[in-house]
Formats: structure tokens, C-alpha cells, sequence
């Protein structure tokens, strides 16, 4: 699993970690070599002074010949009772410590007869003592040195890669007059990051301006025959030599071009994608968007043989941007239009929102979500679309900062419900 922790913190505890561990090595080490010098030398020792007073002193009658420090005691002989402390000490080498006093203690057994040669070693306790301590001081202070040197070197190391972000977060990059990173840095890891970025971000210009070109070149080249059309279906309209069935082609034609200019206009400004709610396109409250899209689309559910019902549960006065909002309740009431053959459609006005509820076949509950996505079409699909009304829907929403859900109905039919306001 990949560490989340921040790069400077990583590298501190990398860095205290191999201190530690070094550190930790060579203080076990130097304890180590003390015991082991301290247990065989003096048993060494020890051990040559013992059989010195066997084999020369006590053999020619002479008191053992040792030391202000060092004493001899023996099992066998009274004068040199052995005392109650060293009576159990092991064969070899041993140490007698207490609170007051401590001893090197030396056991030899010959013919079931113990010899002790006992040495004083209370001021080389306290000199090895004061090593220990020696040594667990410098561990601690090489952790905490170690500490304050990786964080001052990890911010050396880090202030590189924290400009290279800084640059790429608080400078405009996709200015096409913004100049390249790379040249600011070193040729190593970074600077090649920073190569990589300058090639990335080319490329997303590069695509941006197309696709800015493309959608500026749509919005003006559709726009001047989708005005012929339309004012031609208008001359058409006002006629009087056409029958019935041909006028209501000619408002076919013209409820269709006017759909498309809306269109247009919609994908227009989410190819802008300003952030801040623009009043680009117009700009109305929901009572209005919703008696307009009513009329338009009641009619054509009435036609169908189906009912219509626009509630207003108390829509506020807020304005919000008359293109999208248009184009988010016509896409929903179509669905509704084509997906429901029996019962009705009911448009709902809330204060925080709108919702629209329809008698229809319904969407499985684990498609809930798919619908959203684009080119995804329900299992019985109608009308000739290709699957993109409610994913344009879930754009517009997200790009505005409201919300949209659906949910199903019973006994059947599906409520789509868009929230304007407080959306979390």
C-alpha cells in the first residue's frame, strides 16, 4: 500500500529511522565489547592470580601475597572462611553486586574443595555505569540530531518539487502567453517532471484551442440557418394556402429549430465553463421557465392521450440562468413524454427546486445511476435519441451547482427531482 504521508515527513522518518537503527547497532555493540572485555580479561586475570596463590603461596606456607582489593577464601581452611554472599557463587567467573558494594568473584573446585578469589569492583561499576549512560545519551542525541538535520535537509530537498507545485497551482498554465517551467530547474528528477508537465499542459492547449475554435465555429455557423429556418417557418406559418396536416409540419419544424438554437446555446457555455453562475444566455426565475416549458410540453403529452398536471408547492424568486434551466426541465419533461404511455405527467415547483413525476415503465433500481452517463438508454428505449438528454441534464447540474436524483414510483413511473438550492 502506498504511504500518504507527506514527501518532507517520509523523508524525516527515513532518515531518524536509519539514524536509530545505526546508532541503536553501535551502542549495543560497545555495551557488547565492555561485557565481554570486563568477563574474560578479569576472569583471565582472575584465574592466573588463583593458581598463583595455590601453587606458590599457600604451597611454601605463605599467606596469599594479593592486593588492598583482592581477598582469598577457601572451604577447607578456617582462617580464610568463605562468606555467606560468594558460599553459592558458580564455578568460573561471577560478579556479587548489591546497593553498597560489588565483586568479581572466582571459583575453582579442586578435590571437592571450593577457592574464591574475591576482587573489589565497586569504582569500575561506577565508570561502566557512567559509559552506559554515556552511550545511551549519544544515542538519544544522534535520534534528535538526526530529526533536525532530515528536516533540514528534506526541506532542502522538497523545495523544489513545493515550487514546481506552487507554480503549477497559483499561475494561469493554460494562458497560451504563460511560459514553460522546465528552464527554471536543474537537469535532474525534478526538472524532468517539470519537462513532462510543459508537454502535458502543450498538448491540453493545444486541444483546448481547438476545441474553443470548434464550439465558437458551431455557435456562429449554426446559429445564421437555424435563423432561416426558423423565419421561414414563420412566412409558412402565416400562410393560407396550407392545410391543417402541412401546419403542423411547419410547427414541427419550428419547435425543432428552436430546441436546436437552445441546444447550441447550452453547449456553448458548458464549453466555457466559467465557474460563478453567469447570466450568459439570460436569465429567469423557475415560475417562468416552468410555465413556458408547461405550455410547450403539455400540449404534446395532452396530444398523446396522457395528462398534465403543474403544481406550484411554492417556487421562489430567485433567477438562475434561463438557458440551462430551460434545457434541464425540457430534457426531463421529453423523457417523461416518451417513456410513459398510460396515467400522466406531473410537473412539481418546490422552494428548493422542481420535480418531475411520470406514470411510466420506471428504471430498475441498479440503472439509477447509469442513466446519467452518456449513450446509456433505458431496456424499452423510445423516441430517436441517442442517450445524452440526461447525461447533458447531470453537466449542466454539476456545472451550476445543483443537483439532480431519481427515484422510482409506485405502482410504476419514475420522479426526477433537481435541486436549484442547498444542494449537498
Amino acid at each position: 500500500m502506498v504511504s500518504k504521508q507527506p514527501l518532507l515527513r517520509r523523508i524525516v522518518i527515513a532518515f531518524v529511522l536509519m539514524t536509530f537503527c545505526v546508532s541503536g547497532f553501535f551502542s549495543l555493540s560497545i555495551v557488547a565489547v565492555v561485557h565481554f572485555i570486563e568477563e574474560n580479561l578479569v576472569s583471565q586475570e582472575l584465574d592466573e592470580e588463583l593458581l598463583g596463590v595455590l601453587q606458590h603461596d599457600l604451597a611454601n606456607g605463605l599467606p596469599p601475597r594479593l592486593d588492598s582489593r583482592t581477598q582469598f577464601f577457601a572451604t577447607d581452611m578456617p582462617r580464610y572462611a568463605v562468606p555467606d554472599r560468594f558460599i553459592k557463587a558458580e564455578e568460573g567467573f561471577s560478579e556479587s553486586v548489591d546497593d553498597t558494594d560489588a565483586f568479581y568473584v572466582f571459583k575453582r573446585s579442586i578435590n571437592g574443595q571450593g577457592y574464591f578469589l574475591v576482587q573489589e569492583q565497586h569504582e569500575f561499576e561506577e565508570r561502566e555505569t557512567a559509559l552506559y549512560h554515556a552511550v545511551l545519551a549519544g544515542f538519544v542525541l544522534s535520534v534528535i540530531l538526526a530529526w533536525i538535520l532530515g528536516l533540514w535537509l528534506a526541506r532542502r530537498i522538497v523545495a523544489p518539487v513545493v515550487r514546481l507545485a506552487n507554480q503549477v497551482r497559483h499561475r494561469d498554465q493554460l494562458h497560451h502567453l504563460a511560459p514553460d517551467i522546465a528552464p527554471d530547474y536543474a537537469d535532474d528528477e525534478v526538472g524532468h517532471l517539470a519537462k513532462a508537465f510543459d508537454s502535458t499542459l502543450g498538448q491540453l492547449r493545444n486541444s483546448l484551442e481547438r476545441e474553443q475554435l470548434f464550439t465558437s465555429d458551431v455557435s456562429h455557423e449554426l446559429r445564421t440557418p437555424l435563423m432561416v429556418i426558423n423565419s421561414s417557418c414563420e412566412l409558412l406559418d402565416v400562410a393560407t394556402n396550407l392545410d391543417p396536416r402541412q401546419l403542423e409540419k411547419v410547427e414541427r419544424i419550428k419547435r425543432a429549430t428552436d430546441e436546436m438554437s437552445s441546444l447550441v446555446q447550452t453547449f456553448l457555455l458548458l464549453a466555457r465553463s466559467t465557474s460563478n453562475q453567469s447570466i450568459e444566455g439570460g436569465s429567469a426565475t423557475l415560475a417562468v421557465v416552468a410555465q413556458e416549458q408547461g405550455a410547450r410540453w403539455g400540449a404534446m403529452i395532452r396530444e398523446k392521450g396522457l395528462l398534465f398536471e403543474m403544481v406550484d408547492e411554492g417556487a421562489d424568486e430567485t433567477r438562475y440562468n434561463l438557458t440551462f434551466l430551460r434545457t434541464v426541465m425540457s430534457n426531463l419533461l421529453r423523457n417523461a413524454l416518451h417513456y410513459t404511455e398510460s396515467g400522466g405527467v406531473r410537473l412539481r415547483l418546490m422552494a428548493d427546486g422542481f420535480c418531475v413525476e411520470d406514470s411510466g415503465i420506471g428504471i430498475p433500481l441498479e440503472q439509477h445511476e447509469k442513466m446519467f452517463q452518456p449513450f446509456v438508454r433505458g431496456q424499452q428505449a423510445r423516441g430517436e435519441g441517442l442517450g445524452l438528454g440526461l447525461s447533458l441534464v447531470k453537466r449542466i447540474c454539476f456545472h451550476e451547482g445543483w443537483r439532480v436524483s431519481v427515484r422510482s414510483r409506485e405502482p410504476s413511473g419514475s420522479e426526477f427531482r433537481v435541486f436549484l438550492r442547498d444542494a449537498g
